[in-house]
């Protein structure tokens, strides 16, 4: 039995690191687009590839916090796709629920690093998902994934009615919220844990609020712990009991991708230990805090002892009740 199986599409992320003081570069602040000089020659200063995608992310955290994980993912039987198979089972992730389709392409995604910002280009290979049968946890997150998505989403619905001791952490993808928001909001009470960005959380309320209030209309739509990532200005969670503020450590980051997943896990590795929603902020901040520091969603990920260490550092930034 594992503690947790996530559920979600798997990426081989390409970064591709542009210099700060090139002059072929124009950051505009009013509109903050990255421009390129087009039909022009951009110097990288790095090249980094690794895994991605949130549901490995979250495998993979997991399992470095101590957790028993395993991963229900598609993949494509291309050199991407092993090369994935085996980056997960070296970290310890549970590859037996992962389907390899024949003569398919891995999704991939080219992530451009600007100023410690990226910009994703994402490619989404077709796939026509299924959900295994059993899921031997306690726990299951679910999250991004692209078309076709509600054939997985319907299953877990039934499952979870079967399975009424299984709980849900749900993390919804572009793509859900863009094409499948009023699908996946059908889950919502079903969700033990729902992480989403304030930019996010607007959305699926359909108007922006104070966010003490957006977290208590998630609630209202049947949300048990609501968490709301704010980039930089960092994160608020609610149990519906207790609502708290916390900000984010004084770290400075060389690179934001995979800080919202580091949090996500961080968090629920601490609700799953049985410790508080405040606890549970710090365990994600510190998580978010260790990855912004290298790049790659994995590479900065911390073990329970890491964590704690990144939490003494910086104690006196701790979670403050939201009035």
């Amino acid at each position: 039995m594992f503690d947790l199986i996530t559920i979600g599409d798997t990426t081989f992320d390409t970064f591709l690191v542009l210099e700060d003081n090139t002059s072929q570069v124009m950051l505009k602040k009013n509109k903050k687009e990255l421009c390129l000089n087009f039909a022009d020659k951009i110097c990288i200063e790095k090249l980094v590839q690794s895994v991605g995608g949130n549901a490995a992310n979250i495998a993979v955290a997991t399992r470095k916090l101590g957790f028993k994980s395993a991963i229900v993912t598609e993949l494509g039987d291309d050199l991407t796709g092993e090369i994935i198979s085996q980056e997960l089972r070296a970290a310890g992730v549970h590859t037996g629920l992962v389907k390899m389709h024949k003569k398919k392409e891995t999704r991939y995604s080219v992530i451009l690093n600007y100023k410690s910002e990226r910009t994703i280009l994402s490619y989404h290979a077709k796939r026509t998902y299924a959900l295994p049968k059993k899921l031997d946890a306690p726990w299951i997150y679910f999250t991004s994934m692209g078309k076709s998505f509600e054939t997985v989403q319907k299953k877990l619905q039934l499952y979870l009615k079967k399975h009424p001791s299984t709980k849900l952490a749900l993390n919804p993808g572009s793509y859900q919220m863009k094409a499948g928001l009023k699908a996946v909001k059908i889950l919502f009470s079903q969700t033990d844990v729902l992480f989403v960005n304030k930019e996010e959380a607007d959305k699926i309320i359909g108007r922006m609020l104070p966010v003490k209030q957006s977290l208590f209309a998630l609630h209202k739509m049947g949300v048990r712990i609501a968490v709301i990532t704010d980039s930089t200005r960092g994160s608020y969670a609610s149990d519906a009991d207790h609502a708290y503020v916390m900000k984010a450590y004084p770290i400075t980051p060389i690179a934001r991708t995979g800080a919202g997943d580091a949090y996500a896990s961080g968090f629920l590795g601490a609700v799953m230990t049985g410790h508080t929603i405040s606890t549970a902020m710090q365990w994600g901040t510190a998580n978010a805090g260790g990855v912004i520091q290298q790049f790659g969603a994995q590479q900065g990920l911390q073990t329970k002892a890491g964590l704690q260490k990144i939490i003494k550092k910086y104690r006196r930034v701790r979670p403050v009740p939201l009035v």
